[in-house]
């Protein structure tokens, strides 16, 4: 029977599959604490006191990033290059979602409307990485080799989806709240096709490597359209809502690391 826990068993119990799934993942978490590093390096100074959090936020991701990699060294695994139409972030950023990496690469000091940007993006890729990692936590959370790793990460990414809350609601309160609604819409309705669209490259990477037959992977990709359907139609509203956290100050202190996982 085709279901969340068999599909992710299967790709956890073959080596290629599960190279490929870490690699990605990997790759995505890296990048997002690169961007992290920069935003924080960039922050104005009228906002010099979100870098300490924006600093924690990039160093998770980097440990998350380490944490796919140490999976894969346990099974005596190399990453894969991440194929182009699995990758979440650049995708992202190709669609104008978020802030733009030649901005980050520069030096010029970010604005105020730049953070709230960024903050919006982050509310809302947050919200699909929380969910995805309670999705594993309830069905892995005890699994030998990936449990540990899978309720570390689905922690960090409740304290990033709070810290986002939190922050939003403060900007909101200081005269930003229809700047931030329009943004949180835009990121919304992008990332739901990006996350459809990787989803159904993630699907036919897997199951050339898996060899599903051709009525399984039309199952799947049939699925991967009903769920965009459904976050096209009412699904997005939940990731442009805003409340505040009962995790508050969520990312206020210092980040935990990889070697703590290992």
């Amino acid at each position: 029977m085709l279901s969340v826990r068999s599909l992710f068993q299967e790709i956890l119990d073959n080596d290629e599959s599960f190279r490929l799934f870490c690699s990605i993942a990997a790759s995505g978490e890296s990048q997002g604490g690169w961007e992290n590093g920069r935003i924080a390096a960039l922050v104005p100074h009228s906002q010099r006191d979100l870098a300490p959090k924006i600093t924690r936020h990039g160093a998770d991701e980097d440990k998350h990033g380490r944490i796919f990699h140490a999976l894969m060294r346990k099974r005596g695994l190399d990453p894969v290059e991440v194929p182009p139409d699995t990758d979440y972030t650049m995708l992202l950023e190709r669609h104008g979602i978020g802030l733009a990496h030649e901005k980050l690469k520069g030096d010029q000091p970010l604005t105020v409307q730049d953070i709230v940007t960024y903050l919006a993006h982050s509310r809302v890729t947050e919200q699909r990485a929380a969910e995805q990692m309670e999705l594993l936590r309830r069905h892995f959370a005890d699994h030998p080799d990936i449990g540990r790793a899978v309720r570390m990460i689905s922690h960090d990414e409740d304290n990033h989806l709070a810290y986002c809350h939190e922050e939003l609601l403060r900007f909101a309160y200081t005269g930003h709240g229809r700047a931030i609604q329009r943004t949180l819409r835009q990121c919304a309705l992008a990332e739901i096709r990006v996350y459809r669209d990787v989803s159904l490259a993630v699907m036919a990477h897997m199951g050339r490597l898996l060899g599903w037959p051709k009525a399984r992977a039309a199952a799947l990709a049939a699925g991967v359209h009903a769920v965009y359907a459904y976050e096209r139609a009412v699904g997005w509203r939940r990731m442009v809502s805003l409340r505040m956290p009962e995790r508050r100050d969520a990312l206020g202190g210092p980040a935990t690391t990889a070697a703590e996982y290992a």
